[in-house]
């Protein structure tokens, strides 16, 4: 089954997780929609490493579309960019309350998830340098974290984006899809299934 996949990238996105999240839901046979959350809603846009990354449409074009799983990238000012984007905040919320999958990565489960108060329960990891935006009783220090409660995944960064990517795919299509998307990669030997938390 093919799923619909939203992935906003913005100036300061983080190039290595979009790219990293873009590859993988493509080689997993989803559609994947990379839409412009910049501010000015160009298309093209200097990534937080100076690589040029291209959306395919502005968000607003996307906002009443339907999605599987939303997924940000981060990097500082990529997230700091989604947060002051309403359009995006609001799509984040509405694919909260229909219960479908919101995932993140790096800087924006804290700068985006935290400063809107989307997800005030559930276990949150992020990069190393704004774990301490996340309350103690939700933080956790795991490369990967998925919420069952909540139907929320985050991750801490770049490194990690591999495995982040493969765990949306295994959260949609099951473990059997993530290792044959997986194996042609050829993956670091401990990328295993992630344990749900708040089960």
């Amino acid at each position: 089954m093919s799923y619909n996949i939203l992935v906003p990238i913005a100036t300061g996105s983080e190039e290595i997780e979009a790219i990293t999240i873009i590859d993988v839901m493509v080689r997993a046979g989803y559609h994947v929609v990379t839409a412009s959350a910049d501010p000015t809603e160009q298309l093209m846009m200097k990534a937080s490493r100076g690589v040029m990354l291209t959306a395919e449409t502005p968000l607003r074009h996307v906002i009443h579309q339907p999605f599987d799983a939303i997924v940000l990238p981060g990097g500082l000012a990529g997230a700091e960019n989604f947060r002051d984007n309403p359009l995006l905040i609001e799509q984040l919320r509405q694919q909260k309350q229909a219960g479908r999958l919101v995932a993140a990565i790096c800087a924006a489960p804290a700068i985006v998830f935290q400063q809107h108060h989307l997800f005030p329960e559930a276990q949150l990891t992020c990069h190393p340098n704004f774990q301490q935006q996340i309350p103690d009783a939700q933080r956790s220090t795991q490369r990967v974290v998925y919420d069952r409660s909540a139907n929320v995944l985050t991750s801490q960064g770049p490194g990690t984006a591999l495995e982040f990517a493969l765990e949306v795919v295994r959260l949609l299509s099951g473990e059997q899809h993530m290792w044959q998307v997986a194996e042609p990669m050829v993956p670091p030997a401990e990328i295993t299934p992630v344990q749900p938390l708040n089960t």
